[in-house]
């Protein structure tokens, strides 16, 4: 089962988009995650790239503003690609 939650909040203005042959809407932003080193005692962040789609990402764009805190559920996906070598 591939399941996450985060919660965030975003590094920048959310960048709304529209699919030029379906008009569908597509919300980009990342989101700062905090984490604690318990053995270094340091604090930190994560940046983790959020993509959304449809009437949900026309509403994040719309209420959400960069340094609002945020809660994503959703499923994690990682990219990888192989050059010519």
């Amino acid at each position: 089962m591939n399941r996450v939650s985060l919660i965030g909040r975003p590094t920048k203005e959310i960048e709304l988009k529209f699919t030029p042959n379906t008009g569908l809407a597509v919300a980009r932003f990342s989101i700062a995650v905090d984490n604690y080193n318990s053995k270094t005692k340091e604090k930190g962040a994560d940046f983790i790239p959020v993509v959304v789609f449809g009437k949900r990402a026309e509403t994040i764009a719309q209420y959400v503003d960069k340094g609002n805190q945020v809660a994503i559920a959703g499923h994690l996906h990682t990219g990888s690609y192989l050059d010519k070598e």
